[in-house]
C-alpha cells in the first residue's frame, strides 16, 4: 500500500509540474499574438497621413491658385479683330502661370484686344503676397478710364482669378498693349481639363 501511495505521488507531482512548465508557453504565444496586433495598427494610421501629405503637396504645387472657370468676360471687353490666334485653334502654352500649364495643349476660346497688367498685391484672404502676377486686363480693374495705367500705379482689382484676388489693392508693376487669349487645356501634371483660363498673349503662345 505504502508503494502504491509513493508511485500516486510522484505523479500527481510530475502532472503539476508539467502544468506548470506549460502556462508560461501559453501566457508567452498570447502576448506574441496581442503584440502583432498592436504593432500592425500604426500601418493604417501612417498610411493616412502619408496621403494627407501627399495632398497638401499638391495644394503648394498649385500655388493656392483657385481658378475661375466660368468664362465670364468683363463689361467692355473687345474681341481682337486680327487675332493671331481664332477660336477653335490649337496651340501649344509657353508659359507657366500655373503647374502642368508650361507645354500643354491648349485651344482658343476666345481672343480680345485690350491693356494687360503684371501686378502684385497682398490677398483679401490674408494669404502670402503675390509677386508680379499675370495677368489682370484694364477691364477688371475698378475706376479704369480710357487711358492705361502706368507702372508705380496703385489700382483696386475687381478679377477674381485666385482666391483673395477680387477687391484687393494692387500696384502696377508693367503694363502692355496686347491681345489676350481665353484658353482651355489639359495639364501636363495630368488631372481634369481647365476650362476658360484667362489670360495669356500671343508671346506665351505658339502654333501647335
Amino acid at each position: 500500500m505504502n508503494k502504491k501511495k509513493i508511485i500516486s505521488g510522484v505523479i500527481t507531482l510530475s502532472s503539476l509540474a508539467l502544468l506548470a512548465a506549460c502556462t508560461p508557453q501559453d501566457s508567452g504565444n498570447q502576448e506574441s499574438v496581442d503584440t502583432s496586433e498592436q504593432s500592425s495598427t500604426p500601418t493604417v494610421e501612417n498610411s493616412s497621413e502619408s496621403d494627407m501629405m501627399n495632398e497638401s503637396e499638391s495644394m503648394d504645387d498649385m500655388g493656392g491658385m483657385m481658378h475661375d472657370d466660368s468664362g465670364e468676360i468683363p463689361e467692355g471687353l473687345q474681341e481682337a479683330e486680327n487675332p493671331t490666334y481664332t477660336v477653335g485653334d490649337t496651340v501649344t502654352i509657353q508659359t507657366d502661370h500655373m503647374a502642368g500649364m508650361e507645354g500643354a495643349t491648349g485651344t482658343i476660346v476666345g481672343a480680345f484686344d485690350t491693356v494687360a497688367y503684371e501686378v502684385s498685391y497682398d490677398p483679401t484672404n490674408g494669404g502670402p503676397r503675390e509677386e508680379n502676377h499675370k495677368w489682370v486686363i484694364h477691364e477688371e480693374i475698378a475706376d479704369a478710364g480710357e487711358e492705361p495705367f502706368e507702372p508705380g500705379d496703385e489700382v483696386t482689382l475687381e478679377a477674381n482669378h485666385m482666391e483673395g484676388m477680387e477687391g484687393a489693392t494692387a500696384t502696377i508693376d508693367d503694363a502692355k498693349s496686347t491681345t489676350v487669349y481665353m484658353i482651355d487645356y489639359q495639364p501636363t501634371t495630368g488631372g481634369e481639363e481647365v476650362e476658360n483660363h484667362k489670360w495669356v498673349t500671343d508671346s506665351e503662345l505658339s502654333a501647335e
